[in-house]
């Protein structure tokens, strides 16, 4: 609910059309709202700005425009260009391929960029002044993490590489097909400790490494090997005779999830030279333009849920480290240098994201406060910026309470937003309005900060159904921004409550630790309920019809809420863990949640694994609960829903599962699921209102 000038002169014609009897009474007497209030085919509509790049100079960014197909339940992703001198806005790329990570050479007259338009994702690049576009590699793999060398000659990347066959793999040996025989598939050997990802499924044995290919085409060189873990971003050496890349290369590395170092490849032998050794992770490296300091990021290896990133920097020449910031109690996120003299850094602090400027000494600066809106679904707090060097310019998505990701620059202080890419369809559209609020936890009097959305004909003094929704993660935060799923349950009639509950991020590491042996529990249980209780003596919750909701973290903490208390009306957990033993001896995220979260192998305190589960609640379970969840999920299998499922049917509690073919634990990755998340959720709650219309 936004109300404007518009929309008050709006009401008041058609109230002042009213009284002189240009309408008949039975028409005009209840007002109908100016605008429609959003709808699931306009999901559908919905744009943001992504990897929002501007280039050296400032006089352009380039960014990925998404947008959904509704003929194909998919994201379209192409490349538009701003000119940040006249405002002009045009496509680069937009058609019927996909585009994204663009990246600008150092003099800012060509982008490099991958695509799918050659037919394998290839790295292309364009040159901004003659208008040409050229593919520069023929690799098998799709390549990432771009970096071009200091003279714009060559462009270094990462790519996936099939290891060879183990030995025993050779060993089996089969009898040769006979033509035009159809035989099953062949079966998979699985013999890696890490052997699934989510979104991937079962994958093959191949690591990323380092290639090289010519900036202007050739053949793609590659510079390291091995089965070791190989991560960006990628950085050239002052005179670009290497390439800094974070890497983890012990023979144990799937078992060490929080150690991994900075290494250097060199590009005339391919040898190797470990640049960083401390304890737990180093990675996010950047060179200054000057070339003497290598700034990066560290987080130790205690074995606990969350640790924040700390910022160091390395003399090149003597490889000296020294800590820019080790005592700010937020996380540090994508450095990048200003000048020779001062970084930008992003972290997130309240649900929101802070671009700051920081120097040598750690001193910092605030630049931008309201960078976010790339989550289409959810309002999680994520956002992403780049900056200028020759300006200190900085380019960034610019998301608000009502809209997903713009294009804006912040220079001298001074912000301007360059794209309203949902003008279209958000500004006409009746929206709920967008409430913070803070309350203290009954757990521990802990404050607990968060927002709700009003119904968009929200009338003060009377009383909605109210549901509160659950963040994932746990250790990732809500905040301030639009979010499809919640707008339409606030048009569906529904105050909407979602709070960063302890064990959230963005309010230091003592509150995210507050989780810490108690994921999920009777405390987090305490922060929501909290919240509940706190709108509904504002006379905004209606105590008779209160409702849970949450999805993966938020997910389990639905379903232990359901075992803790009867005062929910009715449950909707999305892709939740049901047995903690199970899950994490079957999901892919197994050796570093068990090994950071919990305080023992399952076998060795099979009594801490079964107190955090909500199965181990199944008994009190009263409340009408629907599971959604993705058949192919490796983080929560799906296996987890069926074991509640399960149980609340022989219980004979009413329940649903909703099992969403071909989706992963990203379950709302197709615009169409987004709204069926809604539909099915807006449905089993509607069943179960208490005295409304429950239309």
């Amino acid at each position: 609910m936004k109300p404007s000038v518009l929309t008050l002169s709006l009401a008041s014609s058609v109230l002042l059309a009213s009284i002189m009897g240009s309408a008949s009474a039975e028409s005009t007497s209840h007002l109908q709202p100016v605008k429609p209030t959003l709808s699931g085919e306009d999901v559908f509509n919905l744009e943001y700005a992504n990897d929002v790049q501007i280039s050296p100079d400032g006089r352009y960014i380039a960014y990925v425009r998404n947008s959904f197909d509704i003929m194909t339940d998919g994201t379209r992703r192409g490349i538009w260009l701003v000119d940040s001198e006249t405002g002009q806005h045009t496509p680069l790329f937009a058609d019927q391929h996909s585009y994204g990570n663009p990246t600008w050479s150092p003099d800012g007259k060509r982008l490099a960029f991958t695509s799918n338009r050659s037919g394998r994702n290839q790295i292309h690049v364009y040159w901004v002044a003659e208008q040409r576009v050229a593919a520069v590699t023929e690799v098998q793999s799709g390549p990432s993490q771009m970096a071009w060398s200091p003279d714009g000659k060559r462009l270094a990347f990462m790519m996936a590489v099939e290891e060879s066959k183990s030995d025993f793999a050779k060993s089996v040996k089969m009898p040769s097909k006979p033509a035009k025989a159809k035989w099953g598939e062949a079966p998979i050997i699985v013999e890696r400790t890490l052997y699934q990802r989510d979104g991937a499924g079962v994958t093959k044995s191949s690591y990323n490494q380092v290639f090289v290919v010519p900036s202007d085409g050739g053949t793609a060189r590659q510079l390291t090997a091995g089965p070791f873990r190989h991560g960006g971003p990628l950085v050239w050496a002052p005179d670009a005779s290497e390439i800094v890349f974070s890497a983890n290369r012990d023979e144990n590395w799937e078992y060490q999830s929080r150690e991994g170092d900075l290494w250097a490849v060199k590009l005339q032998d391919n040898s190797l030279r470990q640049l960083t050794d401390l304890p737990g992770s180093e990675s996010s490296a950047t060179l200054s333009p000057n070339g003497k300091h290598l700034a990066f990021l560290h987080s130790g290896n205690a074995p606990v849920p969350y640790q924040n990133a700390t910022l160091h920097r390395m003399e090149w020449a003597s490889g000296e480290i020294t800590a820019i910031r080790t005592d700010f109690d937020r996380s540090f996120d994508n450095p990048q240098w200003i000048d020779n003299r001062r970084l930008a850094v992003q972290y997130a602090d309240r649900g929101r994201i802070t671009v700051a400027e920081i120097n040598l000494s750690g001193k910092l600066t605030t630049r931008v406060t309201d960078v976010g809106g790339i989550y289409a679904s959810r309002p999680y707090t994520m956002g992403m910026y780049s900056v200028a060097p020759a300006t200190g310019a900085i380019a960034y998505t610019y998301g608000t309470e009502y809209d997903l990701a713009n294009v804006a620059v912040n220079e001298a202080g001074k912000r301007q937003v360059y794209t309203d890419l949902n003008g279209d369809v958000l500004a006409q559209r009746d929206l709920g309005e967008v409430r913070e609020i803070t309350y203290a936890s009954s757990f521990d009097d802990t404050e607990i900060h968060g927002w709700y959305i009003l119904p968009p004909d929200y009338e003060e003094g009377k009383q909605y159904p109210t549901m509160v929704e659950i963040h994932g993660g746990p250790h990732l935060s809500y905040g301030p921004f639009f979010a499809a799923e919640h707008q339409r349950y606030a048009a569906e009639g529904f105050v909407v409550l979602y709070v960063n509950y302890r064990g959230s991020t963005s309010y230091g590491e003592d509150f995210a630790m507050l989780l810490d042996g108690h994921y999920s529990s009777e405390r987090d249980f305490a922060d929501h309920m909290s919240g509940l209780d706190a709108l509904i003596e504002q006379g905004i919750a209606d105590p008779d019809n209160l409702f849970i909701a949450g999805g993966s973290a938020g997910g389990i903490a639905t379903a232990y809420a359901v075992g803790l208390t009867d005062r929910f009306n009715a449950a909707a957990a999305t892709n939740p863990v049901i047995n903690w033993v199970s899950k994490t001896l079957t999901a892919d995220s197994s050796i570093g949640q068990i090994q950071n979260q919990f305080p023992a192998m399952p076998w060795e305190d099979l009594e801490h694994y079964w107190k955090r589960s909500p199965l181990s609640l199944v008994g009190n379970v009263t409340t009408p609960t629907l599971l959604f969840t993705g058949e192919k999920d490796r983080r929560t299998p799906m296996a987890e829903t069926e074991q509640f499922y399960q149980a609340l049917q022989l219980r004979q509690v009413p329940t649903v599962m909703v099992r969403v073919p071909d989706a992963y634990h990203g379950v709302t990755a197709k615009p169409s699921r987004i709204e069926a998340k809604v539909a099915h959720t807006v449905a089993w709650f509607k069943r179960y209102l208490k005295n409304q219309d429950a239309e």
